[in-house]
């Protein structure tokens, strides 16, 4: 006779959240594939289908048509599992993103990104604040709530500034153009737009919470800096020196677990510093990695033992699972659809027109400065995190919000097409050629 273990109310409890993360798991990971072969079907990079899966899973659709079945699936006990689950896997791919970085292109072309970052956030944001003035009138009621004009004003700038880290980078990794000169100065000039980006929402937020303080503001910006230098003159060679007696194989390209132990016990302490400092934990997996990057045994044993699992569990989570929670609604009035055009062109005007501009002052030929300008423009959801805070802060009103989602959606879904129109008769050419998403007659 089989005896069954008989369950205490606590493990009960664990086994039915147990299973409703497994179910929500399968169900994430199978449509995020289907997802992302149509995308790929589409010349589009996976994260735009992966986007798009749980855009269609959530509230916009799936969660519309079939409401208690969303219910039970995704339920909302649920949901602090999942977004670590997320952010973990965020935390490994721009840690493998900084692996592949390439700091010898910054040699020559540092001053470029650093203008490119700047004016990636400075005229975006001065564009968005802008037209906050003419479209408040419209929406300041919205919903039959009174929305501050001054909170207003400051998120729509802020909105307009950022750059999709993770995006990118999936877009960069897919294109296999990490390592070249554009992608190298997109990624930097990509890290320290969003640095300020993250400081700038801080900062407004507190504004808007009326608990403004600069002293903190001083505080993180400093913070950063020294951990930079922690990062670069400490942390890096004692890393170097402890990895070298951790690689075993006929040409020294594996990684015993315990240099894998040493490897993540880093990265996690790096996550927790920055998260610490205020500025999220993935610019401290970014920096490591950029630190490690010319370590190539590391890049290559990382590569074969990581991205493949990141690529199919953890990322599809992200993406999918921030869609699931994203209700695109609808465009009521043809004032909507008016003000959705004006700061469609205001975003892709200030990132991509301005970033372009920046990166060719900075000695790029022009289609190569427009490739950089195209990778800048995606937004993707780390836009979308960033109107969120602004939706719950009560600044930013319904129907504002579903616009500032689909600019936020359609300046990433802009980018892979702009790319492989823009790379042929530049550097990107070979290598976008040699991608899924480009092949020989695109490239």
């Amino acid at each position: 006779m089989i005896c069954l273990p008989i369950l205490a109310a606590g493990d009960a409890k664990t086994e039915t959240l147990l299973l409703r993360v497994l179910l929500q798991l399968a169900v994430i990971i199978a449509a995020s594939q289907v997802g992302a072969r149509v995308a790929k079907w589409c010349r589009q990079p996976a994260v735009v289908g992966e986007i798009a899966a749980g855009l269609l899973l959530g509230p916009s659709l799936f969660g519309w048509l079939f409401p208690t079945v969303t219910g039970w699936i995704f339920a909302p006990e649920t949901a602090s599992v999942m977004q670590i689950l997320s952010q973990l896997g965020l935390i490994l791919l721009l840690f493998l993103v900084g692996l592949e970085f390439d700091f010898g292109h910054l040699r020559w072309h540092g001053s470029a990104a650093i203008a490119t970052s700047l004016t990636g956030v400075i005229l975006p944001f001065a564009l968005g604040a802008g037209l906050a003035p003419l479209i408040y009138p419209y929406v300041y009621q919205d919903g039959g709530h009174p929305v501050s004009f001054a909170g207003f004003l400051l998120f729509m700038g802020v909105s307009m500034s950022i750059t999709a880290i993770p995006v990118l980078a999936r877009i960069l990794l897919e294109l296999n153009i990490v390592r070249t000169r554009i992608g190298a100065v997109t990624m930097t000039a990509a890290a320290v737009d969003d640095v300020i980006g993250w400081i700038l929402l801080a900062a407004v937020s507190s504004i808007v919470q009326a608990q403004f303080n600069a002293w903190r503001l001083l505080q993180m910006t400093l913070l950063t800096v020294a951990f930079l230098a922690i990062v670069t003159f400490i942390i890096r060679p004692v890393m170097k020196w402890l990895l070298r007696r951790c690689y075993v194989g006929e040409d020294q390209s594996d990684l015993t677990p315990g240099g894998l132990a040493l490897v993540l016990v880093a990265l996690f302490a790096c996550g927790i510093a920055t998260s610490l400092i205020g500025i999220f934990a993935i610019f401290g997996a970014f920096l490591l990695g950029a630190a490690l990057s010319d370590e190539e045994p590391l890049r290559k044993a990382l590569g074969r033992e990581l991205r493949d699992f990141l690529s199919v569990f953890f990322l599809p989570i992200f993406f999918t699972y921030t869609g699931l929670h994203t209700n695109i609604g609808s465009l009521e009035t043809v004032t909507h659809w008016l003000i959705l055009a004006a700061v469609m062109t205001a975003a892709i005007s200030g990132k991509w027109g301005g970033c372009t501009f920046a990166a060719w002052l900075g000695g790029f030929k022009l289609r190569e400065a427009a490739c950089i300008g195209a990778l800048m423009n995606t937004r993707g959801l780390m836009g979308l995190m960033v109107i969120n805070v602004g939706r719950e802060l009560g600044v930013i009103p319904e129907s504002i919000f579903c616009i500032l989602v689909l600019v936020a959606l359609l300046t990433t879904l802009m980018t892979t097409p702009l790319l492989l129109w823009l790379a042929p008769g530049t550097e990107l050419q070979p290598f976008v050629a040699k991608s899924e998403l480009g092949g020989s007659d695109r490239a």
